[in-house]
């Protein structure tokens, strides 16, 4: 019998061995391999020795009646070879196999240890930095958070993270949770709201028989790890007594090497209520801030969530959406899930007539440029354009110049150092004369009037 008539006649048996005989019989039956057939006989080969003794003495009758039936030959009987290379072979395939099976059972406990672990941390699995989309009000941000994941409390320590709320802070500050347990395990992480932070000491403080057993738990639950990760740290201001006990957190953590970061979304320093003992120290680290993302980050912040949903659009439609949701990353988030769950509802594409269909925005003022800005204050104060960005003094100048800073500043939502390079001036600098018109555009109708103007003349453009 040539061979590969052989081996086809070797399956048709095989599978008639392994529909009659008993299930147990199976493994010993599935690694056999066809060494020969004549006259009646079969004779196949194995590598498990005692899979052969089993098949001769409890199969072998069963298996030469079968080969009968198959065959017709009354003498048919079946012949099992141990062999030494089979064997080996066999042996061989099972390391392979046993190899794999551990590093898929290493690999699935680590993974629960790491959910173990992202869990006890109290972080959420969407805040991670490869779905954190960088623009230019935040690549600066990401990279020191980015820094701080991979050298926890080598730099950057404390890092404090502020800027107003939605624009990011809790996903940047839980990302360096998630890449230090996917990397430094052995490290132990904690994530806590102020607001809990301050709940968690109220209740733990209350004068009772244990409170002195609580204290210390609560201790040991704020200060036993390696990595604290702190948000909207202002939720503190006011309360005393949780101020003082903050301090002896930092103050213990940071004496002993451990990473802290916090959020805010301010300056200490624009805390009124924060101790002065608190505000030095988170001042002591590296404050870096966000701010509203540009038009180019908003768009491919959507596109990023319309691509993850795996819906039909068109990028008139995102860009709508990023065009008129200019405030912070929630509101735009949440505008595109609105227009999303409408297309759903209703079995249609997000086109753009949809979106403004579904979110009927008023024409934004956004994309309008430094240059732009910077050109219509000076013509409003008959001043020089060039004046404007240089160092010319002068109380025309300077307040065209600080007006001009502030519209930079509320329409464009661009970072101050960003601004900072436009006007060829240090971003702290940008930050005094944005701050200024701030406060007197409150108090000072000349320079309400000229704020609104400008404004309204931009929008005409």
């Amino acid at each position: 019998m040539e061979s590969i008539e052989l081996k086809r006649f070797w399956e048709q048996v095989k599978e008639e061995f392994i529909g009659i005989l008993p299930e147990n019989a199976h493994p010993w039956i599935f690694p056999l391999e066809v060494s020969g057939y004549d006259k009646g006989v079969l004779t196949l080969v194995t590598g498990q020795m005692m899979g052969r003794d089993i098949l001769r003495k409890s199969y072998g009758s069963q298996m030469a009646d079968i080969l009968k039936d198959i065959t017709g030959e009354n003498n048919s009987r079946v012949v099992i070879i141990y062999d030494e290379n089979a064997a080996k072979t066999l042996r061989k395939e099972n390391e392979k196999l046993q190899k794999k099976a551990n590093e898929i059972m290493l690999k699935e406990k680590a993974m629960e240890n790491l959910s173990n672990m992202q869990s006890a941390s109290n972080l959420n699995l969407k805040y991670k930095f490869e779905n954190f989309v960088i623009g230019s009000n935040s690549e600066f941000a990401y990279k020191t958070a980015m820094e701080v994941a991979k050298k926890p409390a080598k730099k950057f320590n404390p890092l404090f993270i502020y800027g107003k709320s939605g624009l990011g802070k809790t996903h940047l500050m839980q990302a360096i949770g998630h890449y230090i347990i996917f990397n430094n395990p052995k490290l132990k992480v904690k994530y806590t709201n102020t607001e809990d932070y301050v709940n968690d000491f109220i209740s733990n403080s209350r004068k009772t028989k244990d409170s002195v057993e609580n204290m210390s738990k609560f201790n040991k639950k704020y200060t036993n790890i390696d990595v604290i990760l702190i948000d909207d740290i202002q939720f503190i201001e006011s309360k005393n007594k949780t101020m003082i006990q903050m301090q002896h957190t930092f103050d213990s953590l940071y004496n002993k090497g451990k990473q802290i970061v916090i959020t805010c979304d301010r300056l200490p320093k624009e805390i009124p209520t924060l101790t002065a003992a608190l505000c030095s120290r988170f001042e002591m680290g590296l404050m870096v801030e966000l701010t509203p993302p540009d038009l180019d980050t908003r768009f491919e912040i959507i596109k990023k969530l319309a691509d993850e949903s795996d819906i039909k659009y068109e990028d008139s439609a995102l860009m709508y959406v990023a065009k008129n949701y200019v405030n912070n990353v929630r509101e735009l988030e949440g505008a595109f899930t609105k227009l999303c769950a409408y297309a759903e509802m209703t079995e249609r594409d997000v086109t753009l007539a949809l979106a403004k269909e579904v979110l009927k925005c008023n024409d934004s003022d956004d994309g309008i440029s430094f240059d732009k800005i910077a050109e219509v204050t000076a013509s409003y104060y008959d001043v020089d354009v060039k004046d404007i960005t240089s160092s010319t003094r002068g109380q025309k100048i300077s307040i065209a110049r600080h007006i001009s800073i502030y519209l930079c500043r509320e329409i464009t939502h661009q970072s101050f150092v960003n601004i900072a390079k436009f006007y060829n001036k240090k971003h702290t600098t940008i930050m005094f004369g944005y701050e200024k018109i701030k406060k007197e555009i409150n108090t000072d109708k000349n320079i309400s009037t000229a704020v609104r103007e400008i404004r309204q003349a931009l929008k005409l453009l």
